[in-house]
């Protein structure tokens, strides 16, 4: 279209106003032609996606534990010289629903406001969260 000689004054369009008409870079148009792909750039992995997916399925089920996160499934499949990396796991099990679902239980917000007052004067409040396991008598 760029070559095609305009009708009314004899003068070929030019790539620069085609390609402003058909809202089209430049630089697209000289992508296509020289028939680049559109594949992702850089080195490809060498296990795919739904081989990554089965040793992740076949990780957690031989797993003791219940819901492992994506972290230690990475661990486990590096240990095993499985090289894959630990967002590309996370992506998987996202995409398959194999996270874990087990979060923190909710706990209700502290309302103390940081002010204590006896009911008496000279009364003193004390209290210890200190806890220390011993060998002979346990937790004390």
């Amino acid at each position: 279209m760029s070559h095609t000689i305009s009708p009314s004054t004899a003068r070929i369009y030019g790539l620069k106003r085609v390609s402003l008409a058909w809202d089209v870079s430049r630089s697209t148009y000289y992508s296509r032609q020289k028939g680049k792909s559109t594949a992702k750039r850089g080195p490809k992995p060498k296990i795919d996606d739904s081989e990554v997916l089965s040793l992740v399925k076949k990780d957690i089920q031989e797993s003791p534990f219940t819901g492992e996160g994506h972290r230690k499934v990475h661990a486990r499949l590096k240990r095993k010289k499985i090289q894959v990396s630990r967002n590309r796991v996370l992506r998987v099990m996202r995409e398959n629903n194999l996270l874990s679902p087990h979060r923190r239980p909710y706990s209700p917000p502290n309302d103390h406001d940081g002010i204590i007052v006896t009911g008496a004067p000279n009364v003193m409040w004390c209290s210890d969260g200190t806890k220390i396991l011993t060998v002979n008598d346990g937790w004390v």
